[in-house]
């Protein structure tokens, strides 16, 4: 007993010690358990499936180690795009007309003193320095008066431009250094990628709600305009009433579109937001800043969606694209030699996947610039260049003459040929952007095209502000309601 005892204690003994050396050994001197490909020392040569999992393990690793884009990783915060985007969002206040219930004298004693202003609120993004502000048309509409807050900071604003095709609008402040917000790529914008929406409802300063970017090109029918583009950024960052206008910004900070509306049954976010990609919003933008009119490139078709019935009629084995449904006498597409029936499968080497797409795409391009069009007939591809022409059929750019006067209150701009056609009129000045003033004072309203003063025509807006901003005497004015109805008004000026 007393043998085996020692025999232990000397086994335990000498397993200590000999750990104890093998630590002592220098790290250099130990023996590698790493094989090379092909040594496999006393185990005999690999075999081909273990050189293709050891390959396999290499691969894994080198990918593991290679970071990812940032933008594909949930961040840890939103803390960095909201200090970058939350001082270019403003408050905007819509002043228009009174509200149109009756009131009585019991209103005056009770609190309601006659009829109240209608005030409308939304939100904006500023996008230059020298205070030209993006935002809404539907949060501008009708406004006589526009005032914008920024940083507990109330400025009046001037409308510059609106386009109800798009749904957006451009005002401007006077003031220097505003903070301009950096500008992304809709393009870009990848389905699944983080987004915030930026907006100022309420005048709260700023709110700021995250979510992820559900889905693009989203057509739902919402908007006005004789040419309505839709081709709406889905995103389930909550959008709310208030935000409209607001700035949609990637987690770099940049904006990727203007938050526009929501899909709801209640008025209230339900998980359905939809913002304007910001490269339509800017090109919209920077055409009313230069132009006074959004420059419509027109291809001379109109198409329809790729369904799965017209796929199968059509014996077509994708539903990307859309069809052809009508050509336009002596436009564009039929100069090129395209028919109905036809399938656009892509544009300048960029892919239709559906009308939506289709639409963006050509809200890029101006009239006169020339697109390469790929398109299916009778299951052959062809190709075939096209010269986009202006709403006239030309292929120049529609410059729309303005006059803005703080006395007059109102917006004066040259009615273009389209304009003229429809109202059957060969001249006239047009009234846009009323706020309170002298042409309010004379009855006029939005809308109203001026055609003859003192039995003059009237031409030229800026003519035409300067004659009545310093007229004495006996005014006549001739012209049109903005639901084309003649009018004939006359006035004792003093």
């Amino acid at each position: 007993m007393k043998h085996a005892l020692l025999t232990c204690i000397i086994a335990f003994a000498a397993g200590v010690a000999g750990a104890w050396f093998f630590h002592q050994l220098p790290k250099e001197n130990l023996p590698s358990l790493e094989l090379s490909p092909g040594e496999t020392e006393d185990w005999g040569r690999q075999t081909s499936w273990e050189e293709e999992m050891v390959s396999s393990i290499h691969e894994k690793e080198e990918t593991l180690e290679s970071p990812l884009p940032s933008r594909n990783y949930p961040p840890v915060s939103f803390v960095e795009a909201s200090q970058k985007s939350t001082n270019s969002v403003v408050f905007i206040k819509n002043f228009s007309g009174t509200d149109s219930r009756r009131y009585s004298i019991f209103d005056y004693f009770f609190g309601q003193g006659g009829p109240q202003q209608r005030v409308g609120t939304g939100s904006g993004v500023i996008i230059s320095k020298d205070g030209y502000i993006i935002t809404n048309n539907h949060v501008i509409d009708r406004a006589e008066t526009i005032e914008v807050v920024h940083q507990k900071r109330t400025y009046k604003a001037s409308l510059i431009g609106a386009d109800s095709n798009t749904d957006i609008a451009v005002l401007k402040i006077e003031a220097e250094n505003m903070p301009a917000i950096k500008l992304g790529s809709s393009r870009d914008l990848q389905i699944g990628e983080w987004v915030i929406a930026v907006g100022n409802p309420f005048n709260l300063t700023s709110t700021v709600t995250a979510g992820i970017v559900s889905a693009k090109e989203r057509q739902i029918n919402i908007m006005g305009g004789e040419f309505p583009l839709e081709s709406f950024i889905q995103t389930d960052a909550p959008i709310n009433p208030g935000n409209s206008g607001g700035a949609l910004v990637n987690v770099e900070g940049e904006l990727v579109g203007i938050n526009t509306a929501i899909l709801s049954r209640t008025g209230s976010y339900t998980g359905y937001g939809f913002a304007v990609p910001v490269d339509i919003a800017t090109k919209v933008a920077n055409d009313l800043i230069e132009f006074g009119e959004v420059q419509k490139a027109i291809p001379g078709v109109e198409v329809v969606e790729v369904t799965p019935e017209l796929a199968e009629e059509m014996d077509l084995s994708s539903l990307d694209g859309v069809i052809v449904s009508h050509v336009i006498r002596n436009g564009a597409a039929e100069k090129a030699g395209m028919r109905k029936d036809d399938v656009i499968k892509a544009v300048d080497g960029v892919k239709i996947s559906g009308k939506g797409s289709f639409e963006e795409v050509l809200s890029y391009y101006y009239p006169g610039d020339e697109v390469t069009v790929e398109f299916i007939r009778g299951g052959r591809s062809q190709k075939t260049k096209l010269t986009l022409q202006n709403l006239l059929g030309e292929t120049g750019v529609i410059k729309r003459e303005f006059y803005t006067s703080v006395l007059l209150g109102a917006r004066l701009e040259s009615v273009n040929a389209i304009e003229r056609d429809r109202l059957d009129i060969s001249h006239g000045v047009k009234i846009t952007g009323m706020t309170r003033g002298y042409i309010r004072d004379l009855g006029l309203g939005n809308g109203f095209v001026i055609t003859q003063i003192n039995g003059e025509p009237a031409r030229d807006p800026k003519a035409v502000g300067e004659f009545l901003e310093d007229f004495s005497g006996r005014l006549r004015l001739e012209g049109l309601t903005s639901r084309g109805q003649p009018f004939m008004q006359s006035y004792n000026i003093r």
